[in-house]
Formats: structure tokens, C-alpha cells, sequence
């Protein structure tokens, strides 16, 4: 490794006029300054394209690729083809990052010989308001392993972002995020981990998610229900099937998960889609009613998920009407 590895820097672009010079400006002030950024405008229709040529030409490390809309994951996948750093990392184009997060991850990687490294990050509504820590960044740096951070994943403490990250370009395969989903990196992210080998875990805020309602999953309309849910059962048998073949010791966890996302799926669903017609739905609940013995027997699910799990496999629609009821008196 040379003293100063380039690190790239994977910005996808869509309509994004307002915040994504905040956003740049953050990267471009890097204390780390050996960076080449990529934004890749993902079909913009409002301008924000010509911004990114605008900002390339503040700063050569900056390049820009303009094209047809497509999603985060194929101009992720784009910037990917194209880039040339030894380490790569990620970030939305309406958040941004503190000064040293770069510096910072790249320390952690050389410190415990790590191939990727990870920081906390915070989450600030659209009216500026801070809300809860998604996951908790440890008070003091923490290595691990790929097996002991999956099985951080599946209990829901492990960050699956790739925005809080950064990783040896070396470690991603071709085409590397799927296409046309959400939870994108939580599926590219478990993919990748039988052959990380270790990461570590740093501790701060130091990435910065602006929650701007109206971005991928973040909707308004309670009628709305996002694709995020069921590509989170996608993923979580994915998982099952990656822990059943390479960490047999994390099945009962898998299950747990499996489960647990699969609970998420009928509290998000709008009532109005609980209907016979709706085969996903169907699916949902006839995995929970077939699993519901086993899912008494898992040492890793809570009381409470397991008092979840056996009325929505009697009654989802009518347990679904009866919370939605104890909401609007509370």
C-alpha cells in the first residue's frame, strides 16, 4: 500500500439541485485530499446535471458521467466501472460527511490491517429535527470478523450502509448492486463479506443522512407502499441461504431474521393490500403460519416477536385494523 492511496469517492445524482452543493463541497474539503469523485447523473431533469459539470470544473479530482435514469444502484454500478482508486466509498447525494471521515477510515483500515472500515452516522429530518441513532457507533474502534459482523447485521445493531464506509475496490464483483431494488446494500453488502475478512468499527458521527421525505423509501402517502419491504423478505432469504452454506452457527439468527422482516412487511402494508389477490401478501403470511412452531422454538426471537408472529399468522388483517385503531386514540 503507497502512502497515499487514491480513494473514490461514488456520488449518484437525480434531481437533486438544492443539496447536492453541500453535499460535493463536503467531499471536496476532505482533510484526506488524495480522492477522485465521481458523480454520476442518473438522467436529471431539472438542471442538476449541468450543476455537476459546474462543480467538476471547481476541482479536477471531480469527474461526471451523465446517464439515462436508471437508479442509484446502475450509477453506482457505472461510477464502479470507471473508478480507479485502491478504496472506494459512497455518498448520497442529500447528505454529506465531516471534514476527516475519510482520514479517519483510512487510519482504521491501517491500524488493525483491516479491508474495510466504517464511522457512525446521524439522521436529521427535513425540519432539522436530530432522530434516534439508527445503529449505535461503539466508544472505541472494534475489529471483526465477516462472521461476527453478519451475525450483527441479522440482530439489526450492524450499519449495512456503504455510505459509512470505505472498502478495497478489489472486493466488489461486477455489477456489483442489483438493479431496479431497495435495501440494495444490505444485499451487495452480505455478498461481499465471505471475503472481506475483517473490518473495523470506528466510533463518532461523522456521516450526516439529511431524511428528505420523498427519497426512495422515505414516502409521505401512508397508501404507498414501498418495494423496500419486500425487498427486505428477499434479502433475508438470501441471507438464509448464504448462513446455511458458509456460517451454519448463525442459522437460528438467519431464521430470526427472516422472521423479523417478515413482521415489518404486514405492520408497513396498507390494509387495502391485504387482500387475497395480493400473492406476495399471501406468501407472507403462509410462511408465518408454517414456520410459527419453529419460530416458538428460537432461542433469538423476543417475547414480543414471538407474540407478533402468532396473531399476525391468525389475523393479519384484523390485528393490522386494531393497531391502526390503538394509534389514532393514542
Amino acid at each position: 500500500m503507497s502512502d497515499a492511496p487514491l480513494i473514490t469517492v461514488i456520488v449518484p445524482v437525480y434531481n437533486i439541485l438544492d443539496y447536492l452543493p453541500r453535499c460535493v463541497h463536503s467531499i471536496t474539503a476532505q482533510t484526506y485530499s488524495h480522492l477522485e469523485i465521481i458523480l454520476v447523473d442518473d438522467g436529471s431533469t431539472d438542471g442538476t446535471g449541468e450543476l455537476c459539470d459546474r462543480l467538476a470544473e471547481e476541482d479536477g479530482r471531480i469527474r461526471v458521467f451523465h446517464k439515462e435514469n436508471g437508479g442509484s444502484s446502475s450509477a453506482r454500478n457505472l461510477a464502479l466501472e470507471h473508478a480507479s482508486g485502491e478504496y472506494v466509498g459512497f455518498v448520497d447525494s442529500d447528505d454529506y460527511i465531516s471534514p476527516d471521515m475519510y482520514e479517519r477510515l483510512l487510519q482504521g483500515i491501517r491500524q488493525f490491517q483491516a479491508s474495510a472500515a466504517q464511522v457512525g452516522r446521524d439522521e436529521t429530518d427535513a425540519r432539522g429535527d436530530r432522530l434516534p441513532d439508527i445503529c449505535v457507533p461503539p466508544r472505541e474502534p472494534v475489529a471483526m470478523g465477516d462472521e461476527e459482523f453478519l451475525k450483527e447485521l441479522l440482530l439489526h445493531r450492524g450499519d449495512c450502509s456503504f455510505c459509512t464506509k470505505l472498502i478495497r475496490r478489489d472486493l466488489f464483483p461486477k455489477d456489483a448492486f442489483p438493479v431496479g431494488k431497495l435495501n440494495e446494500d444490505f444485499h451487495l453488502l452480505v455478498r461481499m463479506l465471505p471475503g472481506m475478512g475483517r473490518l473495523v468499527s470506528l466510533p463518532g458521527h461523522v456521516y450526516h443522512v439529511f431524511y428528505r421525505i420523498g427519497s426512495n423509501s422515505r414516502k409521505a402517502d401512508r397508501e404507498v407502499f414501498s418495494s423496500v419491504f419486500a425487498d427486505c423478505v428477499e434479502n433475508a432469504d438470501m441471507v438464509a441461504d448464504i448462513v446455511k452454506r458458509r456460517y451454519p452457527e448463525l442459522e437460528e439468527t438467519a431464521f430470526r431474521f427472516g422472521i423479523f422482516q417478515r413482521l415489518e412487511y404486514l405492520l408497513h402494508i396498507p390494509i387495502s393490500q391485504m387482500r387475497k389477490d395480493n400473492e406476495a401478501y399471501r406468501g407472507i403470511v403462509a410462511y408465518l403460519r408454517r414456520n410459527w412452531m419453529k419460530s416458538m422454538g428460537n432461542p433469538v426471537l423476543t417475547g414480543k416477536n414471538k407474540v407478533y408472529h402468532t396473531l399476525f399468522a391468525l389475523a393479519p388483517k384484523g390485528i393490522r385494523r386494531l393497531h391502526a385503531a390503538l394509534r389514532l386514540r393514542g
